[in-house]
């Protein structure tokens, strides 16, 4: 096996998954163009030297179809040379591509490859792919499917967590999204959205909202309570019958954001990279994908990470910094205390519930955010983990340079 090193990460600002959201005139595909040019000209890349760009997307269907990556890749004038795939692991699908294109440098099928994705939610709005898993009762039934927000709201009974925990935790995703930005910590991999005319649509993340506080969240109504009550609590009560009552905590102040967005990372061998004078970032040390129980769906992020820390003979203490994507609140509350980590190692710079989850491209963003960090803070190694529907977890640790 061959080592992989990280040679730069790049993401566009996530704007607001809405029609009157500052990205919802971009493509999908000119999203994942315009970040594959930047990772091009930044490292004044030989195209022709890169083997293969794999991209999440989970809703792989109308102009984010067709393998977008292959298509962006054309469209971005990499050479033809240039392989694209298009991968879906549900909300891990970023991470799991950035994954697929390390393991390609680390067997030897790539010398030089880019992971990464894409998602634009205001143009294919979630779930726009159907599949049988929420319609088809030969394994909705088996499987006792809920939506995820049921799940969450499960997570938040089972490990105790009130309302005013989950709305804490919000607040506190909002201060340190704030903050980082008001210190200039994204500004090293943030590559701004620009028009057909060259214009600067957008380069700053649109959907935060630094005024929020305890009292204005509290205004707002449980998300799931409804769809709970007339349907999702009995089924999930089925598959945990030691649950009485659900306790619906969460809504849209204390989930991740609805938002659209792109990005990449470049890995690649020590001598390609030398052979392009480029300096490597960090290491890859490994990484690893599990399933979970997939009624209550998001506790995959604590199992996985044990998985892959017993994989590399590492514990919970040797990582400097973790990046768990926030999909709600009680998700990432449950991963510190399961694994026992303190808040100050988790989600440093805020997460998705202030920045928003752009579905398939969250993963790679989460990568690029923890490396700038390890490089800014002088810490060595970062940790990676996003929950995923049906039930998975994915989680990548690298090793700074």
């Amino acid at each position: 096996m061959t080592d992989c090193f990280i040679y730069d990460a790049v993401r566009t600002p996530r704007g607001k998954g809405r029609k009157d959201g500052k990205l919802h005139e971009v493509t999908s595909l000119s999203l994942a163009t315009q970040m594959l040019q930047a990772l091009r000209d930044r490292n004044r890349l030989d195209t022709a030297k890169v083997d293969d760009v794999v991209m999440g997307c989970v809703a792989p269907v109308g102009e984010q179809g067709s393998d977008i990556a292959r298509i962006a890749v054309l469209n971005a004038d990499y050479a033809e040379t240039v392989a694209g795939v298009q991968i879906n692991r549900f909300c891990a699908s970023g991470l799991e591509a950035c994954n697929m294109a390390a393991a390609k440098v680390m067997t030897g099928e790539a010398d030089m490859a880019i992971g990464g994705g894409v998602e634009s939610m205001s143009r294919v709005p979630m779930g726009s792919d159907g599949g049988a898993w929420a319609s088809d009762p030969e394994i909705a039934i088996k499987s006792y499917f809920a939506p995820q927000g049921i799940g969450a709201d499960l997570i938040a009974t089972l490990g105790g967590f009130s309302r005013d925990d989950v709305d804490a935790f919000a607040v506190e995703s909002q201060k340190r999204a704030a903050r980082a930005w008001a210190e200039g910590r994204f500004k090293p991999s943030i590559v701004p959205v620009k028009d057909q005319l060259g214009l600067t649509l957008l380069d700053h993340d649109e959907h935060m909202r630094p005024e929020t506080t305890m009292q204005s969240l509290a205004a707002l109504q449980p998300s799931f309570a409804t769809p709970g009550e007339y349907a999702f609590d009995a089924v999930v009560q089925q598959r945990y019958p030691q649950v009485e009552r659900l306790n619906h905590v969460h809504h849209a102040g204390n989930s991740s954001g609805v938002v659209d967005g792109s990005a990449g990372v470049l890995f690649g061998t020590r001598e390609m990279g030398a052979a392009m004078g480029l300096k490597p970032r960090a290491r890859v040390k490994g990484f690893a994908s599990i399933g979970s129980e997939p009624s209550i769906m998001l506790t995959g992020p604590s199992f996985v990470t044990e998985k892959l820390l017993k994989k590399l003979g590492m514990s919970v203490e040797d990582i400097d910094l973790y990046e768990l994507n926030e999909a709600f609140a009680s998700v990432v509350l449950r991963y510190m205390q399961v694994l026992n980590i303190p808040h100050e190692k988790v989600n440093v710079n805020g997460g998705a519930i202030a920045m928003g989850h752009p579905l398939g491209a969250t993963g790679a963003m989460l990568l690029g955010t923890v490396l700038d960090e390890l490089e800014r803070t002088g810490k060595q190694t970062g940790l990676v983990t996003l929950c995923v529907g049906a039930g998975m977890g994915t989680a990548t640790v690298i090793e700074r340079l």
